[in-house]
């Protein structure tokens, strides 16, 4: 297998194995499963559903949102992107893989999206190990707390695009 990681649109043939990521139990009431949540993103046409890639496997997945007024609710976020249920599968966390993730997503969305400015994103108060992968990332608090998630307060973090 490959070391290279890569995204991609989740497709027909990667869903299946998307469907069986899943993350450590002590981290279902942060993130929810692809099982829980890639057919409404599949449905909805502001979002993406998008594959992590380690060769042709899938070992993530997230969700790009073309606007992140769909996470915070704020008029001020409806030109911002926003990133949702971003996963790597238990049996591949640990392994630095997130940070080599984050960087193949934010190049894939200069590509993809090369008129978005910033992104967004949510993140639990109590998840340290997601808040110091997105600081590593570039991500800023913006000082708000959403309070809207199912598992309490959760930061709203931001980092603009090039």
């Amino acid at each position: 297998m490959s070391t290279v990681i890569r995204v991609s649109p989740v497709t027909t043939a990667l869903r299946d194995a998307v469907l069986r990521l899943h993350v450590r139990p002590e981290q279902d009431g942060f993130v929810s499963p692809p099982a829980r949540t890639l057919s409404d993103a599949e449905q909805c046409p502001g979002s993406g559903p998008m594959a992590i890639l380690l060769g042709d496997a899938p070992i993530g997945y997230y969700r790009i949102e073309r606007s992140a007024y769909s996470l915070t609710g704020r008029d001020d976020d409806a030109d911002a992107l926003g990133l949702r249920s971003f996963q790597l599968d238990a049996a591949w966390q640990g392994r630095g893989l997130g940070a080599i993730a984050m960087t193949a997503l934010l190049a894939d969305l200069a590509q993809r999206h090369p008129q978005a400015q910033r992104i967004l994103l949510t993140v639990n108060c109590d998840n340290a190990a997601a808040l110091a992968l997105y600081r590593h990332a570039g991500f800023a608090d913006s000082g708000t707390l959403y309070h809207g998630g199912r598992s309490g307060p959760q930061h709203l973090l931001w980092r603009a695009l090039p």
